[in-house]
């Protein structure tokens, strides 16, 4: 919530392919549609966002070769910047999260994870940063020469880090004890299965992994006392052999724990999967509203896209029953990478 409790969402983008940087967008309590108000393009590339839980401090990752994070205002329409950008000591750095004090980034150019402490106002400290550095390889070449950390999270516990690395097939869950990280268990995907993002169910004990070089969903469970990810079962994103290109790239669950949903670039199409038991099933897909959903973000009976080579995010009002979502209506954003609700 922003400026007398009105609901806001942040959108990232790539400077570089002509977007606006970081653009802030008013949510109607009612349908879910976004309107832009403003856009402040302080750094390059800001292609994932991640917003404080008391909502006035806004953090981007600046996904350049040299790689950056950086903190920003949020109280107003307009994002303003709270300091410098400070590296994060890895290239190509596609995803964060906050974590005990910390913020976090997957630097998917270098193939590791970075943990940056944060000062008691938000900002981002200059110093201390610990880069936990990722080893291994796939069969996929050229993607899978070395590792390609893409996401880093915190477990539902709150106890863990989990780091998603699409060149190594794996998924590393790690401790973060006085500001350094350290790996306390790798579990091995299938090979060449390329994870690109992890989802938690909402009960905690599930975890569902898609994988970015096969159109396809991984289920696990998930222990959080022991930090124990265990691979039960894979099911396809798309109901038979891609015509082309198919690259798997989003993925949310339902607030209820019913269904799962994920994003797939080429095939442009949102793939609704029931959740049952230890298993899924595909119900259907959706053309995505675009061209290349990059990524996706369920809320409140919406489900947002932000479609990357169409230049905008598109809103869909998921039916409660099936799990299908209904287009409802989209902003431009050119070269949209990600999109977040405060």
């Amino acid at each position: 919530m922003a400026d007398g409790g009105r609901r806001r969402a942040y959108i990232g983008s790539f400077t570089a392919a002509g977007g606006p940087g970081i653009v802030t967008a008013a949510v109607d309590a009612d349908s879910g549609a976004l309107t832009a108000l403003s856009s402040v393009d302080a750094v390059p590339h800001p292609a994932y966002l991640a917003l404080c839980p008391d909502t006035h401090t806004l953090y981007a990752v600046s996904e350049t070769a040299e790689g950056a994070v950086a903190a920003y205002r949020v109280d107003g329409d307009r994002p303003e910047p709270a300091g410098p950008p400070v590296p994060v000591g890895g290239s190509g750095p596609t995803h964060l999260s906050l974590f005990a004090g910390h913020v976090l980034t997957a630097n998917y150019g270098s193939g590791s994870v970075t943990a940056i402490p944060l000062r008691p106002d938000g900002t981002v400290a200059r110093s201390a940063a610990h880069v936990l550095q990722h080893t291994g390889s796939g069969p996929h070449t050229p993607r899978q020469q070395g590792p390609h950390a893409h996401q880093v999270q915190p477990d539902p516990s709150g106890r863990w880090v989990v780091g998603v690395d699409l060149g190594t097939d794996s998924v590393r869950v790690c401790t973060l004890t006085d500001g350094a990280l350290a790996l306390h268990k790798e579990t091995a995907l299938r090979p060449g299965s390329g994870p690109r993002h992890l989802a938690f169910h909402p009960g905690g004990s599930y975890a569902y992994v898609v994988n970015e070089l096969t159109p396809s969903v991984t289920v696990c469970r998930w222990d959080g006392a022991e930090g124990v990810l265990t691979p039960l079962t894979e099911t396809p994103v798309l109901p038979g052999a891609p015509a082309g290109d198919a690259y798997p790239s989003g993925i949310a669950t339902s607030p209820d724990g019913r269904f799962v949903w994920t994003a797939t670039r080429g095939e442009d199409v949102l793939s609704v999967l029931a959740v049952e038991g230890e298993q899924l099933r595909l119900i259907t897909t959706v053309p995505c509203g675009g061209h290349w959903p990059r990524a996706l973000t369920a809320s409140d009976g919406s489900l947002y896209v932000a479609n990357e080579r169409s230049g905008d995010v598109t809103w869909f009002a998921t039916d409660p029953r099936t799990g299908i979502p209904r287009r409802a209506g989209s902003i431009g954003v050119t070269a949209a990478s990600c999109v977040i609700l405060g």
